[in-house]
């Protein structure tokens, strides 16, 4: 692939967090944070980093219709010992859109961010929801290129919630104009809906909309549901670590789990975030902070196993 041209290194200003949000999210939406631009197949796609450039890193993507910035209380607290980006997926967040979406597309636009935010070493990049697929796409795509992979309550096996509702037209089908931002911001629900940290909620619902014409709506394009579901097939002959998180309460049955762990040659570890939806980053950030912390020191000072 052309090496892709990128602009990086502004400063974003954090938005004032919510009331009565406790200091460990003040405090990371705070952190220093850049972002920046690139181009893949000339669209650009946006991004946000943190931590110490040319250092190992992480790349966080999220699920259908969100953006990066899900990921802003998330983040800052893996960047103590690494570089850290947040990628808005082509048709989300602040990227531009394109006239066809796949996860092979996507899956590009994750392994171009990963080079242009600085990332020295082979990136592990975490996926949430339909970005597990765009992960796991990447691993076919790229492995031996890769650290490896965080899959992040991503029922291969089945569609989305995301997705069955576009289909069914129950959300995300054309995008409503709504005459006020807090109007806008009112709306805001995840799909599933679930319970959530009200000022992590407040805070992705104010970094989901934008300026148009008539008043606010929201930055996602509906066209990304028209693309591809993922299959089992993304699970197989995969060059680089795998590890599965599975949300309690999430959207993933055992029984798939365990189909997706066995396709994986029962190599994969399956973590359990305890008490968790499937939107994991609005009802239980700490507790998804300690896994990934855990998983990737485990990666530092471990090798990967082998499939026989």
């Amino acid at each position: 692939m052309t090496p892709p041209s990128s602009a990086a290194g502004l400063t974003d200003v954090p938005e004032a967090s919510p009331a009565a949000a406790p200091d460990w999210f003040t405090a990371a939406l705070a952190a220093p944070v850049e972002v920046g631009t690139v181009s893949v197949d000339g669209t650009d796609i946006s991004y946000r980093a943190w931590g110490d450039s040319l250092a190992s890193g992480l790349v966080l993507v999220h699920g259908g219709a969100a953006h990066a910035r899900w990921w802003d209380h998330v983040a800052p607290m893996l960047a103590a010992d690494r570089r850290v980006a947040a990628v808005d997926l082509s048709g989300h967040g602040d990227s531009g859109r394109r006239d066809h979406y796949s996860l092979d597309g996507w899956a590009r636009e994750v392994v171009a961010v990963a080079r242009a935010a600085g990332i020295a070493d082979p990136p592990v990049i975490a996926g949430h929801s339909m970005g597990g697929f765009v992960a796991l796409r990447a691993a076919g795509m790229y492995g031996t290129q890769l650290e490896g992979i965080v899959v992040i309550d991503s029922p291969v096996r089945e569609v989305t919630p995301e997705d069955q509702a576009a289909r069914q037209g129950r959300a995300f089908g054309p995008l409503r104009v709504y005459p006020s931002r807090d109007a806008a911001i009112a709306r805001f629900r995840p799909m599933p809906d679930q319970p959530t940290l009200r000022y992590v909620r407040e805070h992705v619902a104010a970094t989901s909309i934008r300026a148009v014409d008539g008043g606010w709506s929201w930055k996602f394009d509906p066209a990304v549901f028209g693309r591809t579901q993922g299959t089992p097939q993304l699970l197989r002959q995969l060059d680089c670590r795998v590890a599965l998180f599975h949300a309690e309460h999430g959207i993933v049955p055992p029984q798939t789990t365990e189909l997706m762990y066995d396709s994986l040659g029962q190599l994969a570890p399956v973590i359990e975030i305890p008490a968790a939806g499937h939107h994991v980053m609005l009802d239980q950030p700490i507790a998804l902070v300690t896994g990934i912390r855990t998983l990737l020191a485990d990666w530092d000072h471990s090798s990967p196993a082998r499939r026989s």
